[in-house]
């Protein structure tokens, strides 16, 4: 059942993933795959560091978000649609770092 759990951490670093793939960000696709593997890892730094980097990754979607609706917005292109995809990214995002509250998650990677 844990392992369930931990899919929507693994998704959202896929979904960073290929954004920085995308953007052509080596290093911090790099990163995205190593903190997908870390999740393999029951320590409860390893909890602690995904958490940050997901609440990272909502604020880079949210920053991407806010570039694409000015450049929309400029050359006079529809860009509602854009926004609201890229927020609930953004949420889901944020939200999946709260995987880590559910009671065999803390046990499995010893989180008081």
């Amino acid at each position: 059942m844990h392992l369930v759990l931990l899919i929507a951490p693994a998704l959202a670093f896929t979904a960073l993933a290929a954004h920085f793939y995308r953007a052509g960000s080596w290093p911090l696709l790099l990163a995205c795959l190593v903190l997908m593997a870390l999740l393999a890892w029951p320590r409860a730094w390893v909890a602690r560091l995904v958490q940050l980097c997901l609440l990272g990754g909502a604020i880079e979607w949210l920053r991407t978000a806010l570039g694409h609706i000015q450049q929309r917005m400029a050359s006079g292109q529809p860009w509602g649609r854009l926004a609201l995809i890229l927020v609930v990214v953004a949420l889901l995002t944020a939200a999946a770092a709260l995987v880590f509250r559910h009671p065999r998650l803390r046990a499995r990677f010893a989180i008081d």
